[in-house]
This record gives C-alpha cells, structure tokens and sequence, in this order.
C-alpha cells in the first residue's frame, strides 16, 4: 500500500511487568514528535463515525488504548506527490500503533468494537478556527 506522504504508522513498544504492562505513547526523539500542545482521549461509540477532519496546522498522534478504530485518511495537499490518495488504518489494543497525521490530510473514524478510546498526542492547543470538517 501506498501511504500518504507524512502518515506515520508507528508500532508501540509494550513492556511487559508482573505489576502492570507499560505501553509507550510518543518520545520527543522519534521521527512523528512535531511538538506538544496537548493530549486528549476520545471515545467512540460501536459503530459510530466521527466526521471527516481536516487540521490546517496541527499534527494528530492517535493511539488507540482501548477496543478497534478504523481510519480513513485523504490527503487534501495540492502540492503533495500523493495528493488525494486514500489510506485505511485499523487500529487496536492488539495491533498497538501511533498513527500521525499532518496538516492538510482528513481524517475520519469509526469504533469497530463495544468500547473504543483513543490518545491523540497533539502538536498544539486546540483551537476551533484551525481544523475544517465536512
């Protein structure tokens, strides 16, 4: 599959303890970090879609920690090599990844399970004249 250029799907390390397993999230070394403005869950109902989006500036770091989400992706650059190529992302506590998002490419979701949350890891404080949504 071709991806979207500046999609990141990266897999997580899991760390395994006796006391309680530690899931890695996001380093401020790896490729994906494009600063912090703020980290939120988001919840989504079983076969519920959260509308297309489209941030003008923020980089989105999703991490699904509970259930199944799948992810449409389009990219919307004008100047990019893989302008208005679609990409489809599920996922899930089983395949635990972070999926970054640029600027410029929507997105949609759906929660595929009974219980869905996801940590987007945002670049950015979130501010509502930044994002467009059809």
């Amino acid at each position: 599959m071709d991806t979207i250029a500046g999609v990141l799907h990266t897999p997580l390390k899991q760390i395994a303890s006796p006391n309680g397993d530690v899931w890695r999230g996001l380093r401020s070394n790896e490729k994906s970090f494009n600063g912090f403005g703020e980290a939120y869950f988001s919840f989504v109902n079983q076969d519920t879609e959260k509308p297309w989006r489209q941030h003008k500036i923020m980089f989105c770091n999703f991490i699904v920690n509970s259930g199944k989400i799948e992810f449409i992706l389009e990219d919307d650059r004008k100047s990019s090599n893989t302008y208005k190529l679609i990409n489809r992302f599920i996922l899930s506590e089983d395949d635990y990844a972070r999926l970054t998002i640029p600027p410029g490419v929507w997105v949609k979701f759906k929660g595929l399970a009974k219980k869905n949350s996801l940590l987007n890891i945002a670049s950015m404080i979130h501010d509502p004249d930044e994002s467009l949504t059809r």
